[in-house]
């Protein structure tokens, strides 16, 4: 088996894992109860996990400290809120882990200091080493007193033995990384700090050294204890990230101060490092979006591997096995850890261990359905599963009657529908009039960075062949068609088309979509007209093929309209198409285009742009016509996707679970 060494135990201080993988923390909001335990949701949602084959669950985020930063135990569980009724959850959730044979540590958080999210800040004034510039809010931290981080690294000391009680098999301590409090304290950039926590690095990792002490000596010296690490922030300025291949100067963690970092807590009695780069200020490396490169931190991982003789894991985007073994034997790592790969699909683990690699699910790295949704909802879901964190309420349910359901339309609503139908057992059959499944997956997918919505739309093909769904291609749906099948039931996933109009001079000027497509060709000078997701993509993928771009958005911003996006996702874009030379014009307006040259309205004036072409991408509209043409004349029929509203493919995946759920 070409993935046997992935399946190779480890150990993490005195515990045993089964295999190399461990599931990221990823922050569990929403599942929580109203006195700071696991939800069913919660426990659902990381026993779904373990059953698929994970060795190592490390939950999101959990909190101890309700002292210095107050937090809503109803949004993420606190373990030392109410400790008998967090005990005795966990209890519940670790015991169905460990029937699986997978182990679970918790993580614990030493608080936000200036990166809490503005959300979850209510009236208390946000903390830090220091008084220094908060991420979000344009307000200046507090300084946090010796007796706070005393009652902070006791909490510590609490939570932890909470949550040995309730079955965990380990302890992992949320950051030194990301910006959080505690990397906060070992930053010299944040951290101005006199006294014994401010100063030298070992002072500056004090607080850090006094919980993993407090909590060995509350739990004892046998039960793991974890960090989250970043090697290098990544902070060209406050609030400034640097981009892949920039050359800059390092103002928080350099390389060199995170090695010899690792080597102390190592020291200090850490059991592992889960390795990765970044902070707040850099966000587009702690969450990497599709426009960072695959197993992003493996480098980093290599030089903490190669200076300390504990435990590394490796994350960021390690979703490929083949980039996972090839770490493992290079050296480079001891576990491999997945956050987003284990939310598209939690049977990740158990079919590449059974080589069935094509059935894993791929994730696209949108973080629309993760982050954004975190962000703005305070709930964690996954854009192409519907089912993460909802395992119980949105479970398969059983048919009382197997039905022939006609689906028109093989995008991803019409491919989602088609899947949930053939599960529960009735029959579908698709027709698509394209000679390919995928739908805007496949323009969406031309530029390299977005080769993961292709993998999708490979993954839905060989799910409809897996299934045994009849899939018709090339073959248009008409009314009579309709009327005449014998189908119980029509779901019409029509799709939608761009919406274009004449700027005069109308041969050279095409949509992204054709574009994408390589049906047309843009020349070496191109403005994209509409600098929503879509035209910026484009315009950022013609830019690093050597061409000059020039984006034109009539929005005093771009990307004002679309969501829910991370901030990872939606700054590094923004950051990456004038690192690649796109220009931008901003609350501008498109007049005419004639000789070569198109005419744009500024507030500075008018404008003439020189382009060899004119993409369009200005949105779409809902091709539903077919639909209106039959609603009155079929019982059963609903309309899916963007033929419905146009949206993203996270809702259209959603909205096609739902209702093929219920048919």
């Amino acid at each position: 088996m070409k993935y046997k060494e992935l399946f190779t135990p480890v150990k993490i201080g005195n515990v045993e894992i089964k295999n190399r993988f461990a599931m990221a923390p990823m922050g569990p909001l929403g599942l929580s109860d109203a006195e700071g335990g696991w939800n069913q949701r919660g426990i659902d949602y990381y026993v779904e996990r373990a059953k698929g084959g994970t060795g190592l669950i490390i939950t999101g985020v959990t909190f101890c400290d309700q002292q210095v930063e107050p937090q809503n135990q109803s949004i993420i569980p606190v373990s030392t809120h109410n400790a008998v009724h967090f005990t005795r959850t966990s209890k519940e959730m670790t015991e169905r882990v460990h029937a699986y044979g997978s182990k679970i540590f918790l993580q614990m958080s030493g608080g936000f200091g200036r990166v809490t999210i503005p959300t979850n800040l209510g009236e208390f004034p946000p903390v830090a080493p220091s008084e220094i510039p908060h991420r979000w809010l344009d307000k200046m931290c507090r300084s946090i007193t010796k007796e706070e981080i005393r009652s902070i690294v006791k909490s510590f000391g609490d939570g932890a033995y909470n949550a040995m009680r309730g079955g965990f098999d380990g302890i992992q301590i949320h950051a030194v990384h990301e910006g959080y409090l505690l990397d906060q304290f070992a930053i010299s950039m944040f951290n101005l700090r006199t006294d014994e926590y401010g100063g030298s690095l070992e002072n500056r990792l004090r607080f850090a050294k006094e919980i993993v002490e407090e909590i060995k000596s509350r739990c004892g010296k046998d039960f793991p204890v974890t960090l989250r690490y970043s090697v290098k922030s990544m902070i060209k300025d406050w609030r400034k990230g640097a981009l892949p291949g920039e050359e800059f100067e390092e103002k928080g963690r350099d390389i060199e101060e995170g090695i010899e970092a690792a080597k102390l807590l190592a020291q200090y009695g850490y059991d592992a490092l889960d390795v990765d780069a970044g902070s707040y200020d850099s966000w587009w490396w702690s969450h990497p979006p599709m426009y960072q490169e695959k197993g992003l931190f493996r480098p980093f991982c290599k030089i903490v591997k190669e200076v300390v003789d504990i435990p590394v894991i490796c994350a960021g985007r390690m979703d490929d096995p083949d980039t996972a073994l090839e770490a493992l034997q290079n050296g480079e790592c001891d576990m491999i850890s997945l956050g987003r790969p284990l939310l598209a699909d939690p049977d990740y683990c158990n079919k590449l261990r059974s080589g069935r690699t094509c059935q894993i699910r791929p994730c696209i790295s949108c973080h629309e359905g993760c982050m954004g949704r975190i962000a703005t909802y305070s709930l964690i879901n996954c854009a192409v599963n519907p089912q993460a964190a909802r395992e119980r309420a949105m479970a398969y349910e059983p048919i009382l009657q197997k039905k022939k359901v006609l689906v028109v339309g093989g995008g991803v609503a019409g491919c989602e529908a088609a899947r949930v139908l053939a599960i529960r057992g009735h029959q579908p059959v698709l027709f698509e009039k394209s000679g390919r499944l995928g739908g805007n997956l496949l323009p969406g997918g031309a530029p390299k960075f977005k080769e993961d919505d292709i993998a999708l739309a490979n993954w839905y093909a060989q799910e409809m062949d897996r299934l045994k769904v009849e899939v018709h291609l090339n073959t248009e749906i008409t009314k009579k068609d309709i009327l005449e099948g014998d189908y119980d039931t029509v779901i019409m996933a029509t799709g939608s088309t761009p919406k274009v109009f004449s700027l005069g001079d109308d041969e050279k000027v095409y949509t992204a979509s054709q574009v994408l497509l390589k049906e047309k060709e843009c020349g070496d000078t191109t403005v994209v007209v509409g600098g929503g997701l879509v035209g910026c993509e484009t315009a950022l993928w013609l830019a690093q093929a050597g061409k000059k771009v020039t984006i034109v958005e009539a929005q005093d911003k771009i990307m004002k309209v679309n969501g829910p996006l991370c901030h990872s996702n939606s700054d590094m874009l923004a950051a990456l198409l004038p690192f690649n030379n796109v220009e931008i014009l901003t609350s501008a307006k498109v007049t005419g285009y004639a000789g070569g040259k198109l005419s744009v309205e500024t507030p500075e004036g008018a404008k003439e742009l020189v382009c060899d072409s004119v993409i369009l991408s200005v949105g779409y509209n809902e091709e539903n016509s077919l639909y209106h043409e039959v609603e009155f004349d079929v019982p059963e029929i609903y309309l899916l996707g963007d033929a419905k509203k146009v949206a993203n493919i996270m809702y259209a995946i959603w909205d096609a679970f739902e209702v093929a759920n219920h048919i």
